[in-house]
């Protein structure tokens, strides 16, 4: 094999490799702009929960930290820290 295409053949699965690899990472979710259907994309948050998510942030603003989300009714603390590196509060 010529060195250009050893080369090009090293690029392409370098490439393919990390391209896979950032397709995996999860997508953060801020919990004070996230919408119901984006909220239930969380580990052990249905559609209900979200929507407890999205009225409880509407009767009592924006969260303030991420461990205040287990102030809502339904969602403990496990599942604020099951899903603390997916979450944001912006």
């Amino acid at each position: 094999m010529k060195p250009r295409s050893l080369i090009a053949a090293f690029l392409l699965v370098v490439s393919l490799t990390t391209g896979f690899a950032h397709a995996n990472e999860p997508v953060s979710v801020n919990i004070n702009t996230a919408d119901a259907v984006a909220l239930s994309s969380l580990n052990g948050i249905g559609e209900s929960k979200a929507q407890a998510i999205v009225s409880y942030r509407e009767a009592n603003g924006p969260f303030e930290s991420i461990e205040q989300l287990s102030e809502v009714k339904g969602i403990g603390a496990r599942t604020v820290e099951k899903n603390a590196e997916r979450m944001a509060v912006e």
